[in-house]
Parts: C-alpha cells; sequence; structure tokens
C-alpha cells in the first residue's frame, strides 16, 4: 500500500493565498455567487501555479493510484461561502460538478440527518451509520472534512482490481456472477421515462479496462420492485464474498479526515466506505464534510449498462442523478 509521501499533498502558504485569491472575486459578489459556482471552470478560478499541479493530480486519479489527499486549507479562518467557494474551484481544476441528488445539489453536505439506512429511499451518507464499500455514480468524489465525529467516522479505500483478483484466485464461479446485469435500486430519484431501478454489473471488463459499480444496499434494496429480476443464492453469496473481500484489512487503506482535509477518490476503480460515528451532542460540533461530485476530462470509457445511471456516457459530461424536477443549486447548509 502506498506510502503517506506517495498520496498527500499538502499546500503551502502561498498556494492557499493563490485559492483565496481566486475565491475572493466569486465570493464578493455575495448570494449571486450561488449561480456560479455550479459552472465554475478553471479559466473562471484562475490558479497560475497550482493548476498543472492539479491537472497532474488528475491524471494520477483517473490513470494511477486512484485516490489522493489535499490538506494545509485553514477552514477555520472562513465562511461557509468561502470554504464551499474554494472546494468547488479546487475541484472545477479536476472535473464538472455533478449533482448528487434529485434536488440538484452539486454540493453535497455529509452528515447524520437523524435518519435510518433501513429506509429504502434513505441514502446511507444521511445517517451515523457504517456505509460498507461502494462507488459513487460520477468519475471522481471528493469530501472536504469541516468536522470530525466524536468517535469513528473513518475513511476506508480499497482496490476494486485487488478484489477482483482475490475473487479470481478464490472462486472464479462466483466471480463471473459479478459480470452480468443485477437490478440497483435508484432509492426513489427516478429520472424521466425509466423504472425505479436499473440493472448493472459489479464488474465490467469494457475497452480494455475493469469498471466497477457497486453499493450492497441498494442491490438489495432493489428487490422490493416486484419485476426486478430476483437475486439468485448463488448471485447472493457472490455478493456476500465480495463484501468479505473487501473488508479484509490486508487489502485496505484507513485514514481519519481532519478540518481541511480533501479527499479525492476515482470510482471506477477504487471503493469507500466510512465507518459508524459517535456524533458530539452539540450541533455546532457535529460531523460535516462538504462532497464534489465531478465528470473529468480524460477519464475512461464507461460501457453502456451505465447509460442508465449517468445519463449521457459523454465523458466529462455525464453521471450524477438528474430528475424532471432538478435544477442545479449550491446549499450551504445540510
Amino acid at each position: 500500500m502506498a506510502t503517506k509521501s506517495d498520496w498527500i499533498v499538502t499546500f503551502d502558504a502561498g498556494q492557499v493565498a493563490e485559492i483565496e485569491a481566486a475565491a475572493g472575486p466569486l465570493v464578493a459578489q455575495g448570494d449571486a455567487v450561488s449561480r456560479l459556482l455550479p459552472h465554475l471552470t478553471p479559466v473562471t478560478f484562475p490558479l497560475p501555479t497550482l493548476a498543472p499541479l492539479l491537472v497532474s493530480l488528475r491524471e494520477e486519479l483517473l490513470h494511477g493510484r486512484g485516490f489522493a489527499l489535499l490538506r494545509g486549507v485553514p477552514i477555520e479562518r472562513y465562511t461557509r461561502l468561502e470554504t464551499a467557494t474554494m472546494f468547488m474551484g479546487l475541484g472545477a481544476h479536476l472535473g464538472k460538478a455533478r449533482s448528487q441528488n434529485a434536488r440538484g445539489h452539486v454540493l453535497g453536505h455529509v452528515c447524520d440527518l437523524g435518519l435510518s439506512g433501513a429506509d429504502p429511499n434513505v441514502r446511507i451518507y444521511q445517517t451515523s451509520e457504517r456505509q460498507t464499500f461502494h462507488t459513487d455514480s460520477c468519475d471522481v468524489v471528493g469530501l472536504l472534512c469541516l468536522r470530525e465525529a466524536k468517535r469513528g467516522g473513518d475513511s476506508i479505500l480499497v482496490s476494486a482490481l485487488t478484489i477482483f483478483n482475490e475473487l479470481r484466485a478464490a472462486r472464479p464461479d462466483l466471480l463471473a456472477r459479478l459480470l452480468l446485469p443485477m437490478p440497483h435500486d435508484r432509492r426513489g430519484e427516478i429520472p424521466a421515462g425509466m423504472k425505479p431501478y436499473f440493472e448493472i454489473p459489479v464488474f465490467s471488463d469494457y475497452a480494455e479496462q475493469l469498471t466497477v459499480f457497486y453499493q450492497r444496499q441498494y442491490f438489495d434494496s432493489a428487490q422490493r420492485f416486484a419485476d426486478a429480476r430476483r437475486l439468485t443464492p448463488v448471485d447472493v453469496a457472490a455478493l456476500d464474498l465480495f463484501d468479505t473481500v473487501a473488508n479484509d484489512d490486508r487489502l485496505g487503506l484507513k485514514m481519519r479526515l481532519a478540518p481541511g482535509d480533501m479527499q479525492f477518490v476515482h470510482n471506477h476503480t477504487m471503493l469507500h466506505d466510512r465507518t459508524g460515528f459517535e456524533d458530539w451532542p452539540e450541533p455546532e460540533r457535529k460531523r460535516h464534510l462538504l462532497r464534489l461530485w465531478l465528470a473529468c476530462p480524460g477519464a475512461r470509457p464507461l460501457p453502456p449498462a451505465f447509460a442508465a445511471r449517468y445519463g449521457s456516457l459523454e465523458i466529462g459530461n455525464r453521471g450524477g442523478i438528474v430528475t424532471p424536477s432538478t435544477e442545479m443549486v449550491v446549499p450551504l447548509t445540510p
């Protein structure tokens, strides 16, 4: 597994000042900036010296290691609007922001809303429960930590290719089941003309690359739809083995995000997880992260089956969740 020096980038004072300078004119526009943030580009958020570093980082995410941690931005100095602007501006150098839910939120809030993951219309990031290993519906997902939990809430990453190779060595018969389409629950966020679920394989061998798509709870909860294909006992055994291998401590990398840390992960080659957590009782101290979903230039081609979730398969302009009522917005609170 990589050493810290391989995957952590720490901004120095000059680089932080450059980020602040790019954000300043946008923040000065006040409420009007919310209409601009969903459409930021490297041109509208100029970073003269940092831009090449971020382009190199994007290449490492898409075609190399698949994850990175950026730190050194002192978010305690900033208002929420300033923090959101800087995070989205940095993200714009990696890709185009995509809607993360049917409400069109291009800036997500990962925090416990007191909901239960047992509800098939609740997404797990809205709870304090363990998320389990999964991928998101975009090329790259970014997280910015605002506040840590009292206990738990650690981030875990594991390589999809490692899981694939482990399964191929141990149970190739079960691995074969994961290359077949399985029903996946949309959790109530249904694009126009679509069913409340879609079918997609866990692993896709396409364009000479292995691509993963996984959220176990959503494969399971799609069984609530009468016309969805029934998961067979062999399917369930394959999913169970996938989970067992993904959770092997030898294979994953665990990290705890501190305030100001930004984690970026390539969804097509890596799975990410978050441990369950105990939060602080005071509302102003509760665990809170901001999230970006990004469609990246230079990303891999995706299999046709991904169109049911991603909408367009156009590189640099795909992914996210869009329904007939979706309008892109940047909420500053959950």
